[in-house]
């Protein structure tokens, strides 16, 4: 027993010494393979137990341990070897969502998970077999996602946590420093979904906003309330702090477009629970909080121009019919990694991690069924907003063939201005794949319906939407590689037929540019 107590001592120091200081990474070590042909100098950056990974003059590299020999005080031991995982970024998600992950994780193997905590930043989770002692460490530092892609760029971490997708500037420095292409998918996983949602006091009678009055809001070319539908109150503004990547997805996707500046006078909180209660004190105030989190405030819906609703749920979320919805990313080096995480980023996809998702107050990725007569707002607006470029028999045909089918909560959108999918369809591609792989859909018939915005003629934006359905079909092939007999899979379109959001504005558009998941309900 006190063996074991030592070895998992030992772990948390070496962890330690890694979120302090990696002081011992910071000394340079020379590798000579067997014979001398080839020495090389360089800094360590990771060791699996199998392969070395060095930062060297050449970029990174990576050799077979056994191959070569080490000199240096941050040369592994091989004997003491324990797979150290070290984990910066969002608070949000570092404080519950995936410590909780690496708990259930190891707990799905039979190992017990032992916390412990090593300042007020710092903490790690060990991965401990009963029998065998410390598997895996992992090792958190409590920050947000401007520092944990820092702590990544600066081979300080093994694995960033975002709340926002990494922009083009730190994707460039990614590169630069030799750890791939951090925009990849294989780079990133999703985690879970979260979105944010525009609080205002429960006194201002108000249950819905439009984005644009959100966006000018928070622009400083709205005052008061009653310039928007509200009563006659001046409008507060208030936000987290700067550096909270929420905040900044905020800013950048509806603040920034179009040249916009943020108000000069938004009180600006040090963290979100000062936010909600500056909010739910006074009347007049508006606030941009996480789903979730909204406390006592009053969450309101987005509303467009053409009274499009979106309502902040979990269902919608999933669908991204929510315009602020945001993926959680965890952003990987293009280096070989361990075995212990490549298992974990495997086990990610599973029902087992997206069960813990939902228990930390996110939601999760898992597919849920929209019946057909949960969706009568969307068929009314579709015969409302049809005009005389959609006939009616168009109508009667899309009711026709989603009728005897369910739609499912997994849906397929694509990045602004191109006919790449976006990151959170990028990860329900792999979660489908991996569900058809698993067996869940065998003996169904899919359907994937593909639909277009409404600009242009209705002829061409059918052929559109066609073609997106069977773009994504092919990449669903793709994925699997070989598709399996047990499930039928099936493409139709129905270009602007069904819109959910108002041409007008790039947000409606994209909304409207998607493709769907049907499944036939004669075959649960």
């Amino acid at each position: 027993m006190n063996q074991f107590t030592d070895k998992l001592k030992s772990a948390a120091c070496f962890a330690a010494v890694f979120l302090c200081a990696t002081s011992a990474l910071a000394e340079p070590v020379t590798v000579t393979s067997d014979g001398g042909g080839l020495v090389l100098t360089g800094d360590v950056i990771g060791y699996d137990g199998e392969f070395l990974q060095l930062r060297t003059e050449y970029g990174p590299l990576t050799l077979r341990y056994a191959s070569v020999t080490c000199d240096g005080a941050a040369c592994p031991d091989p004997d003491a070897y324990v797979p150290l995982v070290r984990i910066s970024g969002s608070a949000r998600m570092s404080e519950v969502a995936v410590p909780a992950l690496v708990e259930a994780f190891g707990r799905s193997r039979g190992w017990q998970s032992v916390l412990t905590e090593i300042d007020a930043s710092h903490f790690t989770v060990d991965l401990v077999d009963a029998t065998d002692g410390v598997q895996a460490n992992f090792a958190f530092r409590v920050t947000n996602t401007d520092e944990g892609f820092a702590d990544l760029i600066a081979f300080e971490a093994d694995m960033a946590l975002a709340v926002r997708e990494i922009r083009p500037e730190e994707a460039e420095l990614a590169l630069d420093a030799g750890l791939g292409d951090l925009t990849s998918p294989r780079q990133s996983r999703i985690i879970g979904l979260d979105a944010l949602v525009p609080v205002v006091h429960p006194a201002l009678g108000l249950d819905a906003i439009a984005l644009k009055d959100v966006s000018q809001v928070f622009r400083d070319l709205v005052d008061n309330w009653a310039d928007i539908g509200g009563p006659d109150l001046p409008v507060q503004r208030h936000l987290g702090p700067v550096e909270n990547g929420q905040m900044q997805f905020f800013v950048d996707r509806i603040v920034r477009p179009d040249g916009g500046t943020v108000a000069k006078d938004i009180t600006r909180h040090a963290d979100l629970a000062a936010v909600r209660d500056a909010v739910a004190d006074v009347p007049g105030s508006i606030a941009m909080l996480p789903f979730g989190q909204t406390g006592n405030t009053q969450p309101l819906a987005l509303r467009d121009a053409c009274d499009f609703t979106a309502n902040p749920v979990s269902t919608t979320l999933k669908t991204e019919d929510y315009p602020l919805t945001e993926p959680l990313f965890l952003y990987l080096p293009d280096r070989r990694q361990p075995q212990i995480v490549r298992d974990f980023l495997a086990w990610l996809r599973g029902p087992e991690a997206q069960l813990v998702v939902r228990r930390a107050g996110f939601v999760d990725q898992g597919a849920v069924p929209i019946p057909l007569d949960a969706q009568g707002q969307r068929f009314a607006n579709a015969i409302l907003k049809a005009g005389t470029d959609i006939p009616l028999g168009e109508l009667q045909r899309m009711v026709r063939v989603l009728m005897p089918r369910t739609r499912l909560s997994t849906s397929f959108r694509f990045e602004v201005g191109s006919t790449r999918l976006d990151a959170q369809s990028r990860s329900n591609m792999m979660a489908l794949g991996q569900a058809i792989r698993d067996g869940r859909f065998d003996g169904q018939s899919l359907m994937l319906v593909g639909f277009s915005d409404g600009r242009g003629a209705p002829a061409p934006n059918r052929e559109l939407s066609s073609a997106r359905a069977e773009a994504v079909k092919r990449a669903l092939v793709a994925a699997l590689g070989t598709w399996p007999e047990a499930v039928t899979l099936e493409t139709e379109a129905f270009g602007e037929a069904l819109p959910m959001g108002c041409d007008d504005t790039e947000w409606g558009r994209q909304m409207n540019r998607r493709v769907e998941l049907w499944v036939d309900q004669s075959n649960p």
